[in-house]
């Protein structure tokens, strides 16, 4: 691996953001010191290095602060060569990454936040609907590739596939199947999980789910 001390990142173990830079980082095997963050009581060091969003995750190279995922995961794939890259080089093939992974940004995330904090009623049907209808047309997307790159792991997989550790959360808070509802992305989750780089990043599905369970209770949902 290559090592560069002076690498750190700033980050909470189930953020999904969080995860993306941790997997970006693991496919290009770069060591770096992880710096998990308390998000009740944000560190100096969090607040001078992100002054404008205050949030995680933020990288830290030479002491210059790179923030917001996507932003890092590509500074990442431009700064350390790897064995492989993240984006592909043909610049629209490049662009169309950059289009999904902004697509899983706007709409896959605020859709799965939702999830694990809705009771049962309305609001949670309707949010299921539109997460439903989000996940097929990435389904789609994915068609019958192995990862969103065609045979390469990239930059679309690196955005989704933190939220697949929700998947369990899903199900028991609201009795949705990814598997059975978009069965596709439910093997491509597990083709994922099966790379090194996923396996040694993600967390445990039970583990994400009794953060939440927590929390909703806190929160009194039922």
């Amino acid at each position: 691996m290559a090592e560069f001390k002076k690498l750190k990142l700033l980050d909470f173990w189930v953020s999904p953001y969080g995860i993306r830079c941790r997997l970006a980082l693991a496919e290009k095997e770069v060591e770096y010191d992880l710096l998990e963050q308390n998000l009740q009581d944000k560190s100096e060091l969090l607040l001078k290095s992100n002054p404008v969003h205050k949030k995680i995750p933020v990288l830290l190279h030479d002491g210059k602060a790179i923030c917001e995922s996507l932003i890092i995961v590509q500074y990442i794939d431009e700064v350390f060569p790897g064995k492989s890259s993240i984006l592909p080089s043909d610049p629209y093939a490049r662009s169309h990454a950059r289009f999904w992974a902004d697509f899983v940004d706007k709409k896959v995330a605020g859709l799965a936040l939702q999830m694990w904090k809705l009771g049962k009623g309305e609001e949670l049907d309707e949010t299921i609907k539109d997460f439903k209808e989000v996940l097929r047309t990435l389904e789609t997307e994915l068609g019958e590739n192995k990862y969103f790159g065609g045979d390469e792991f990239g930059l679309v997989d690196i955005a989704l596939v933190p939220f697949t550790s929700w998947f369990y959360s899903f199900k028991a808070f609201a009795d949705f199947s990814v598997e059975k509802e978009c069965p596709g992305l439910a093997k491509w989750a597990k083709r994922c999980e099966e790379r090194e780089s996923v396996a040694k990043v993600l967390p445990d599905p039970k583990k994400v789910y009794e953060l939440f369970y927590a929390r909703r209770k806190k929160m009194g949902i039922e």
